[in-house]
């Protein structure tokens, strides 16, 4: 059995420290990358986010901000010693629901109860880094349908 759907890398996202969000910006803008989207994403995720894409390809690149310190974000940093770094890697599916039903079925340690609002208008879930204790990924994993693609 396999998880149906996932077409692609949506994102990979990478965690900046408070305050350096804007220069981590114009530091990407200068290897060619263009900002695609800007958005405050609150409720438990507390971060400011900043989508960049190079070429108008669908691979982008997330720069997360953490606006507080529950900021999941703020607690990658700390594990890091203070630098931000790589938070996650965030796979575009299909259908959202499909693809949390197959992975909670195949035994996937889910974060999330249920598919939840995301930034841009996507629906998205996260899958913890040990979700798997035979083969774990070490890594956590962000699963994205974005409706603008169907």
């Amino acid at each position: 059995m396999q998880v149906p759907g996932i077409k692609f890398i949506d994102h990979v996202a990478i965690a900046v420290r408070q305050g350096e969000l804007e220069g981590q910006v114009k530091a990407y803008e200068m290897l060619g990358f263009n900002v695609v989207h800007r958005e405050d994403v609150l409720g438990g995720d507390q971060v400011r986010e900043v989508l960049l894409d190079m070429g108008g390809g669908p691979n982008l690149i997330q720069l997360l901000e953490p606006l507080s310190a529950d900021s999941p974000v703020q607690k990658t940093i700390e594990r890091n010693g203070g630098r931000g770094g790589f938070a996650h890697i965030a796979f575009r599916v299909e259908n959202a629901q499909h693809a949390f039903d197959a992975m909670k079925a195949l035994g996937f340690q889910l974060i999330d109860k249920a598919p939840r609002k995301g930034s841009r208008g996507t629906t998205v879930f996260f899958v913890h880094p040990k979700s798997r204790a035979d083969f774990p990924f070490g890594f956590l994993i962000e699963v994205v349908e974005d409706p603008e693609s169907k």
